[in-house]
């Protein structure tokens, strides 16, 4: 199949994305999101398109989206702390609350200058995570926007960066694994001090002659069904099973994108950590292919 079929398949997916959950919405911050801790550290700006965090020595900052979703896909658009960002992390998830909550994890963990920030990913169902992915990316995460996507499907979640699928997470329940799909989630975001874990195993402290650490949003955007909007989780449509197929799946291009990014760019893999697993790896880990 060539480029421009990849294309057109992927510009029809996300069509069948829109039909399934509605307008795919794009949120100004002051009608979408709460400002929820820091203080003055957080700020929404330039007519409700642009949020800031920020992190000093006293406190960090975060928000919360005023909506919970069940299923869909939602970008955002960031630009990470920049210059010497050791010791930070900034974090872009999905979550519900309580002890045995569901979560779907960005974490960027930030580096001494020059060096690469590691960009973390873990999936909690019913409380229990330790199911983490590693990426450098690609780029320079500090000196333009790039989208960093979440599809939350009763099949799978996808992440995706700038459109291109760096990780699966396939619903195994059938092996007894549970899996995200009874709990609806709020997105969350906050950026704050984790100079004993985040950068080289916290061998690297933060240099607070550096604070303010900030981090910059924009371009949200909700293809999801809000909870607040009666959803149904089971997504009943009038969509045909092979477009849906369309719809929810990789397509051959977005596969070889996914391999792509997992053989050059992963560096930790929770699948294939044999001295963390030395009597099997999760049964999950068996069906992690695309």
């Amino acid at each position: 199949m060539g480029r421009s079929s990849s294309l057109t398949i992927t510009i029809v997916a996300a069509v069948l994305l829109v039909m399934m959950f509605g307008s795919a919405y794009s949120g100004n911050f002051f009608d979408e999101f709460d400002l929820t801790w820091g203080d003055h550290r957080g700020k929404i700006f330039n007519g409700g398109n642009m949020l800031s965090l920020s992190l000093d020595r006293v406190s960090g900052s975060g928000f919360k989206s005023k909506k919970e979703y069940l299923f869909g896909r939602i970008d955002m658009q960031l630009k990470l702390v920049a210059g010497n960002s050791a010791g930070t992390v900034t974090a872009y998830y999905l979550s519900s609350q309580g002890a045995t909550h569901d979560e779907i994890d960005f974490e960027f963990l930030g580096n001494e200058t020059g060096k690469p920030y590691v960009l973390h990913t873990n999936v909690f169902a019913q409380g229990k995570g330790n199911r983490e992915q590693q990426f450098y990316l690609w780029f320079d995460p500090t000196k333009n926007f790039h989208t960093y996507s979440i599809v939350w499907r009763p099949q799978h979640i996808i992440f995706l960066v700038d459109n291109l699928p760096i990780r699966v997470f396939n619903n195994a329940e059938k092996l007894g694994v549970p899996f995200p799909k009874n709990q609806p989630m709020r997105i969350y975001s906050s950026l704050w001090n984790a100079d004993d874990w985040a950068t080289r195993g916290g061998l690297v402290k933060t240099d607070w002659s550096k604070a303010p650490f900030t981090a910059y949003y924009r371009g949200f955007n909700a293809a999801a069904c809000t909870v607040s909007s009666g959803c149904d989780p089971k997504f009943k449509t009038s969509l045909s099973d092979s477009e849906l197929q369309t719809a929810n799946e990789l397509n051959a291009y977005g596969r070889r994108r996914l391999r792509w990014v997992q053989k050059y760019f992963m560096i930790y893999n929770y699948c294939s950590d044999l001295k963390r697993f030395p009597r099997g790896f999760p049964p999950e880990c068996r069906r992690s292919r695309v």
